[in-house]
């Protein structure tokens, strides 16, 4: 397949013109290429770090390498042929990104499944995909699969990752991942090049990845990503979320998602950087401080947690403190507004902010594992600009991007060169965006998914005038270019009045207090608008410690009186903003704590607003009394 003209910036080789395929990157067409010739010319330098025992430990290029050849080769002694699908059932770690890149190296498809899904999602999930093999993480994952075993006729074996705990375990179908590895060492002395020819012999167009969507509307729909797809997206790379081979990462997010796939698979792989894996999603801020990345990238609700956190600190903190500290951030914004506004900072706010930064700032952002940070990213959910220009302020900058699973990660994002906080930024090189039918946003690039895996009738719903993807998402472009997005296309409310409102600027607004979590605007086909609200449990706890208000668990803290009058000023506050049709006139708190397990959340912490209506219908009817 010849090259079409190629480009160099920030070490990285890539099509000129990105409105168009095939996609080359450094002179290879798909992922499994490119990451064979990082192991290669990197081979003793540091890919990934992960704790044993308390301690960092680093794996080489070289290691990253043997042991996805070892797996590899290990499944196709199982039986793996091309085109097959492997699910993988773990929380992040080497072995993952082992696994995912083994199985497309040997042309086979990758399907991730999370960690918080029940047994009947996975089962659901694996005889959809018609998945052959499944990877998991540990006995609890295990668990799951015996629990529904005798209803995924199709597996031919479950490789588990850890032993721990199963050692006297025995069953014909599951076997473990050091004995994988000896089939592979097996298959390797009989067979040395099979590996590499299935590395060559792999076809842009072929389907890589499977990634199942969040399901808010319904059963999760499979996402047929191709080679091409990725290495497109890899391509955006230098001029959208630029990464270095210096650059130090922190993988947390589910690896599931595309958007961590993007940023702890696919640009590491091309940047040849370094991934630092969370010991566990609960331990995250910790290996912040820990690793203090270069780049970090986390949904909004890790950012609001990040600030919720600070908030909680000042709360604790001296009245000379917590007068600094508002000194510090006001020096910042003046900053910040300066440079928003294009023109330069005066003397003395300059001055002020160089004492600040030196004298706090600096302090706090080393407390986060900030200190090092070039560029935070957000995604995958709405953030509110205010938190934004916040983290601005206090010298973290977090840019705000636009993706979908369907479009391989990413559409439009921020950058240092193009910002509008506000806006997801500009639409990404080589890629189209329209505004279609209702307001809705129509995408075309490199990187628009395949297919629905198995599902042809959603797939033509999807596409219009060809290549043209429906995103569901409603906004606009600007005269300058930067997309705006002001809600989905099946979540606008319009009230009995008529009035046609997108509920997201009001709860982003109303989730930028430390003191709510989440929120849920409710109003369609009804005379006024309402809110069901979650509280941030760590900081209205410290309200309610510090102002002596008894409570014994969660609910009884709800359903105290200065909580609701809390809540309750913090939405009067909101209301000043909106117009009058658009105020919330009553709202009630969600007495129970909502985690990634429980339906009415997905696994990147995104409300699922009809379960929630759904489960939560006698809170909402009580408002409409």
């Amino acid at each position: 397949m010849q090259q079409p003209e190629q480009r160099t910036l920030k070490g990285l080789t890539f099509n000129k013109d990105l409105s168009k395929g095939p996609y080359f990157v450094d002179g290879v067409d798909t992922l499994p290429k490119l990451m064979r010739k990082r192991c290669a010319q990197l081979g003793p330098k540091t890919a990934h770090r992960e704790k044993d025992f308390g301690i960092w430990k680093s794996y080489s290029w070289g290691h990253f390498y043997d042991s996805t050849r070892l797996i590899g080769l290990g499944l196709r002694s199982l039986g793996l042929v091309r085109d097959d699908v492997v699910s993988i059932l773990s929380e992040d770690k080497k072995e993952w990104i082992y696994t995912d890149l083994a199985i497309q190296c040997m042309g086979a498809i990758s399907s991730g499944v999370y960690t918080t899904d029940s047994a009947g999602q996975l089962e659901y999930l694996v005889n959809d995909s018609g998945s052959k093999f499944l990877f998991v993480e540990n006995d609890e994952q295990l668990d799951k699969y015996l629990s529904v075993a005798g209803n995924m006729p199709g597996l031919v074996n479950v490789i588990v990752f850890d032993r721990e705990g199963l050692h006297d375990f025995s069953d014909d179908r599951v076997i473990f991942l050091d004995d994988l590895y000896e089939m592979g060492r097996g298959e390797l002395a009989k067979s040395p090049d099979v590996f590499e020819n299935a590395i060559e012999a792999a076809d842009p167009a072929e389907t890589a990845l499977l990634i199942y969507t969040s399901g808010t509307t319904g059963m999760p729909k499979g996402v047929e990503i191709t080679h091409s797809n990725i290495m497109y997206s890899v391509s955006l790379g230098p001029e959208t979320l630029p990464v270095d081979g210096d650059d130090e990462q922190l993988c947390f997010l589910p690896l599931c998602h595309i958007l961590e796939r993007l940023i702890s698979v696919f640009q590491p792989i091309a940047a040849g950087s370094t991934v630092n894996f969370a010991e566990s999603p609960e331990t995250v801020f910790d290996n912040l401080q820990e690793v203090s990345p270069t780049v970090f990238t986390g949904v909004p609700r890790v950012w609001e947690k990040v600030y919720s956190r600070v908030m909680l600190l000042i709360g604790d903190a001296t009245p000379l403190g917590r007068w600094a500290f508002n000194s510090a951030v006001k020096a910042g914004e003046r900053r910040v507004k300066c440079e928003m506004d294009g023109k330069p900072l005066p003397l003395l706010d300059n001055i002020r902010y160089k004492f600040w930064d030196w004298a706090l700032l600096g302090n706090v952002r080393r407390m986060l594992g900030m200190d090092k940070l070039r560029r935070g990213t957000t995604g995958a959910a709405p953030i509110s600009p205010e938190l934004l220009l916040w983290f601005r302020a206090i010298g973290v900058p977090v840019f705000e991007g636009y993706g979908m699973s369907e479009t391989t990660g990413l559409i439009a994002v921020n950058t240092f060169e193009s910002e509008k906080i506000g806006s997801v930024g500009r639409v990404v090189p080589g890629a189209e965006v329209r505004i279609g039918e209702g307001g809705e946003i129509q995408y075309k690039a490199g990187n628009n998914f395949k297919q629905y895996w198995g599902k042809p009738e959603k797939t033509a719903e999807t596409y219009v005038d060809g290549d043209w993807m429906c995103t569901g998402d409603v906004g606009y472009v600007d005269n300058e270019g930067y997309l705006t997005i002001t809600g989905r296309l099946k979540d606008i409310i319009i009230t009995a009045g008529g009035k046609n409102i997108t509920p997201a600027e009001i709860e982003n607004r109303l989730k930028f207090s430390p003191y709510i979590s989440d929120a849920v605007v409710i109003g369609d086909k009804r005379k006024y608008l309402s809110c069901l609200v979650m509280i941030d449990q760590e900081n209205v706890e410290k309200f309610a410690q510090d102002n002596r208000v008894p409570f014994s668990d969660f609910a009884s803290l709800c359903a105290t009186s200065e909580v609701k009058d809390l809540i309750g000023d913090v939405i009067d506050k909101v209301n000043k903003e909106f117009a009058r049709v658009e105020q919330i006139k009553k709202f009630r708190l969600i007495d129970i704590l909502l985690t990634a397990e429980d339906d009415e959340l997905t696994a990147t912490m995104k409300l699922k607003r009809g379960l929630v209506e759904k489960k939560h219908k006698a809170l909402i009817d009580d408002m409409y009394v």
